[in-house]
């Protein structure tokens, strides 16, 4: 078995005028190494296309992950989707990926725009074999996994982008790739470079969106581990033993909370140093420990990673604002969301006196659902965790 992990994500805009997007993805997890995603773009735009494109994906990624083959899904389909009364059919194109064990990935197109791949930050022609089921044809391929390997699914809305302003006969394939050749190398996440791809498209239709349009980006990299201490133990006895649990760990170790951080610099017999640069108002400071790789605030700082985590996940407009700033909460989203696949939270249950004041808005409950939301907020990103309470 390979070190390496599918980091997956993905963002859609609606045709301008509608409520709902006709595009879905669909994603389930086999185990924790394989995972099949499917992209299905239903006939039209609005509430038909969005039944459509659901029920296509649901379909197809919940056969596919039950070992089922790619004729039997194609036949459900045909024989499960509502036909539509003014055009007479029922049709949804898709696009599927298997990612087995972390080491192939099965690629299978219907009447989208073919998958792009990005190796070595350069588009690879893969090999397509065509295949006819129920008269429909559809394209296969296996590939071997890379390291930083950029597998980029989008449906018709992306390549029509521009047509009859910004460009005569859309945003060309091979301009999509030049334009995603040049971020492969910037160290993003597949849920950023997906949104740079979909705002992009949503600039050439002049913010009015003249089809759904949606993009998933794959992007296979190497496991990273990560480990988050939060708050001293409920038991002052049990202080070693999780400052030796935590350190013990590989990856980079991020400590939040002042009291949380005195133990450790005790523990590690080094001076914690409070950081002179002073950010934002509303985030207090970060401090400095050898052989700590980023020490800040406690709850307050954990609250607005939380906010971001909600954010990255919906609409990701937040971007901008974790990504470049220096404060405690923006260090910890980008080493969470960008570089952790695997993070490993210890959680300690001590109740601070501090906290206990009717005035301030924080008590030992709020702190216990912040790390439940923010571990459920990281699993949706794809990240494994693993939480520890002392």
């Amino acid at each position: 078995m390979n070190n390496l992990c599918a980091d997956i994500g993905y963002k859609s805009i609606f045709h301008y005028g509608e409520e709902l997007c006709g595009d879905h993805v669909d994603i389930v997890e086999e185990n924790e190494n394989s995972t099949v995603i499917v992209l299905a773009d239903g006939l039209g735009s609005g509430v038909k296309a969005s039944i459509l494109s659901t029920l296509t994906s649901k379909i197809i990624s919940t056969m596919m992950a039950a070992g089922l083959s790619i004729e039997e899904c194609v036949s459900t389909i045909a024989a499960t989707l509502p036909v539509c009364s003014v055009r007479g059919v029922a049709y949804s194109t898709f696009t599927i990926i298997h990612i087995k064990d972390n080491e192939t990935a099965d690629i299978i197109q219907y009447d989208n725009p073919h998958v792009i791949l990005i190796r070595n930050n350069e588009n690879y022609d893969y090999p397509k074999m065509e295949m006819n089921i129920d008269g429909k044809r559809i394209y296969k391929s296996t590939i071997k996994l890379c390291e930083n390997d950029i597998f980029i699914a989008m449906s018709d809305g992306c390549p029509h982008a521009g047509i009859g302003t910004a460009y005569n006969f859309g945003w060309k394939r091979e301009e999509i790739i030049e334009f995603m050749e040049a971020l492969s190398n910037c160290g993003y996440t597949a849920k950023t470079l997906s949104t740079i791809l979909i705002d992009e498209c949503n600039k050439l239709y002049g913010n009015e969106p003249g089809d759904d349009a949606t993009a998933c980006i794959i992007k296979i990299r190497r496991r990273e581990p990560m480990n988050l201490l939060f708050g001293p133990p409920s038991n002052r006895s049990d202080c070693d033993r999780m400052m030796s649990l935590f350190f013990s760990k590989e990856g980079k170790h991020i400590i939040c909370g002042g009291t949380t951080s005195s133990i450790a610099a005790k523990y590690l017999r080094k001076p914690l140093r409070p950081s002179l640069n002073f950010e934002r108002s509303d985030i207090p400071p970060t401090a400095e420990l050898e052989g700590v790789d980023l020490v800040t605030e406690g709850v307050i700082t954990v609250n607005k990673v939380l906010e971001y985590a909600k954010d990255y996940l919906d609409k990701n407009e937040c971007y901008e604002q974790w990504s470049f700033k220096r404060d405690g909460a923006a260090l910890i989203c980008r080493l969470l969301f960008e570089e952790a696949t695997d993070i490993n939270f210890y959680v300690g249950r001590a109740i601070n006196p501090a906290h206990q004041n009717p005035d301030l808005p924080i008590n030992f409950s709020i702190k216990m659902n912040l790390v439940e939301e923010l571990s459920a907020c990281l699993k949706k990103m794809g990240k494994r965790i693993k939480v520890s309470y002392f």
